[in-house]
C-alpha cells in the first residue's frame, strides 16, 4: 500500500482547507498514493492553540467534507480527514474516513480529550477499525496516542496493520525546530512515535501540521520502531512511502492477556 502523509500549513480558512486538500489529493493521485491523512482538526483548523479559527459552523463542516469527497472520488485516493463534527455529544474532533470513490466509510472520534480541549470538545466512547484496499487500519487522535498507548494497541489488537495518528505538535512563534529528528533533548514527541510501532509490531503514522514552531515531524515508524522516513520541519509537504502490511504482524499486542491484570485480594 502506497501512504501519503500531509503536512500542510495552518489553514487561515476553511475554503483554504478545502482548496489545500484538494491539491495534495491531486499530487498523491499523479504519485499512485492509496490514501492520504490529514493532521488533526484540519478542518477548520485546530481550536484553541496559537491560531485564529472560526466559531464552529456545522454547516460549513459538512460543505467542505462534501467537497473533499468530491476531489477523493476525481483523484481516486481515499482520504482520513480529521475536523470538528457536530453530534448529539455535542462539537467533537473526529476523523472521516473516505475511499477513492468518495463513499464515507465512518469515522473515528479522539475519545481521551486533554485538559487544554476540554472547554471545547465532547470526548467519543467507541473504537472502529476501517479497511482501504485491503488493508485494515485505525485512527489515534493527537493526546491518545501520545499519553494513551492502549488506543493504539485497541486496533493493533484486532488486526490493524497501521494505526493513523493525525496530531497538532508545536505553535505559532517561531522558534528553532528540533537540530534532528529524534533527537533527545527535543519534545517527547517523536520518542514515543517509535514506541507506538515496537511496542504493536504495526506501521505508526503520525501526521502533524507544518508550523513556525514545530515540536515533532511528519513521520512513518516501521513495525520494528524504526523511522522509516519523516517530513522536514516547518516545510509543506506529502511524505509519500510503500508498505508492506505483511511486515505488521501485530505479534506483541496479539499476546496481550487483559485476564492477568485483575486486582488482587489485600493480603488477610
Amino acid at each position: 500500500m502506497r501512504i501519503g502523509l500531509a503536512s500542510p500549513h495552518f489553514p487561515a480558512s476553511i475554503a483554504a482547507a478545502v482548496q489545500r486538500a484538494a491539491a495534495f489529493l491531486a499530487e498523491a493521485g499523479e504519485r499512485h498514493v492509496d490514501i492520504v491523512c490529514f493532521p488533526e482538526c484540519y478542518l477548520p483548523g485546530m481550536r484553541g492553540q496559537d491560531f485564529d479559527v472560526p466559531a464552529p459552523d456545522q454547516r460549513a463542516q459538512a460543505s467542505a467534507l462534501d467537497a473533499i469527497r468530491a476531489a477523493a472520488a476525481t483523484h481516486g485516493v481515499a482520504a482520513i480527514v480529521p475536523m470538528e463534527w457536530e453530534s448529539s455529544a455535542g462539537l467533537q474532533n473526529v476523523a472521516f474516513v473516505i475511499t477513492g470513490d468518495g463513499e464515507i466509510l465512518g469515522f473515528q472520534t479522539k475519545n481521551q480529550i486533554p485538559i487544554e480541549e476540554e472547554p471545547y470538545f465532547q470526548p467519543g466512547s467507541t473504537r472502529r477499525l476501517f479497511t482501504v484496499r485491503g488493508v485494515p487500519f485505525g485512527v489515534a487522535i493527537c493526546h491518545e496516542g501520545w499519553r494513551y498507548p492502549e488506543t493504539v494497541r485497541w486496533a493493533a489488537a484486532r488486526g490493524a496493520r497501521i494505526v493513523f495518528h493525525p496530531h497538532y505538535a508545536g505553535g505559532a512563534e517561531p522558534r528553532p525546530h528540533p537540530a534532528r529528528w529524534g533527537a533527545p533533548e527535543s519534545p517527547f514527541y517523536e520518542k514515543a512515535m517509535l514506541v507506538r510501532g515496537a511496542e504493536n509490531a504495526v506501521f505508526f503514522a503520525s501526521v502533524n501540521y507544518a508550523l513556525p514552531r514545530q515540536d515533532a515531524a511528519t513521520t512513518l515508524i516501521g513495525p520494528a520502531g524504526e523511522c522509516l522516513a519523516h517530513a522536514p520541519y516547518g516545510e509543506e509537504s506529502l511524505l509519500v512511502y510503500d508498505v508492506d502490511p505483511e511486515l505488521a504482524t501485530g505479534f506483541l499486542a496479539a499476546r496481550y492477556q487483559p485476564t492477568r491484570y485483575q486486582e488482587a485480594d489485600a493480603p488477610a
